[in-house]
């Protein structure tokens, strides 16, 4: 992620993109990072309103227009901002987003991350810290905001990546088998025993 996210350049190989394969750092590092949406394991959200987190990091020339706010409110579930007292987008997250349960968190970073309409989503983690009923609604919110988009998530929730075009399955740090969820199962290795693990 960090490697993608141009934090560091590797010290052996290339990472290229797009179809005419360009190396990563012949571009320009702040255009790159207007590129990619992020979500980590533990969001960071700010003492203040949740307007105002999902706007953090937008440029003063970005027009974002309600309607767009709303399309993607819609997504990310946060249906929560109209219930139990709170003041919708004018909602008060409190330090660190203490006010916020975890699902609700995710979902503001996810809301925050697909403002900006990202050709590239990096999910670190992103539904690691959840119970199975906020993860429900987080996968959700990533499956709409990951839609005609290039993405990358990192998970040990198997529940995460089922729907992915391509798993790489990591063991002893390498990649030890890799293809679509009904390949894997089929091959009957370690993405299988791990499946059945699971779901002991």
């Amino acid at each position: 992620m960090c490697l993608l996210q141009r934090f560091y350049d590797p010290q052996e190989g290339q990472i290229y993109i797009g179809a005419e394969r360009r190396p990563l750092k012949s571009l320009n590092i702040r255009w790159w990072r207007k590129q990619i949406g992020f979500v980590g394991q533990e969001p960071i959200l700010f003492n203040s309103t949740v307007r105002e987190n999902i706007l953090y990091g937008m440029e003063k020339d970005d027009q974002v227009t309600e309607e767009h706010i709303k399309k993607c409110k819609e997504m990310c579930n946060l249906g929560f901002l109209y219930t139990d007292g709170n003041t919708g987008l004018n909602t008060e997250v409190g330090p660190r987003g203490s006010r916020l349960s975890g699902g609700q968190k995710q979902r503001v970073a996810i809301c925050r991350a697909l403002l900006r309409e990202p050709k590239v989503m990096l999910l670190d983690e992103a539904t690691s810290a959840l119970d199975s009923q906020s993860e429900q609604l987080v996968q959700q919110a990533l499956e709409a905001a990951l839609a005609n988009r290039t993405s990358f998530a990192i998970a040990h929730r198997l529940s995460t990546v089922q729907g992915c075009d391509l798993i790489l399955v990591n063991a002893d740090g390498r990649v030890v088998e890799s293809g679509t969820h009904g390949e894997l199962m089929m091959m009957k290795g370690v993405y299988y025993q791990l499946q059945m693990q699971s779901q002991k």
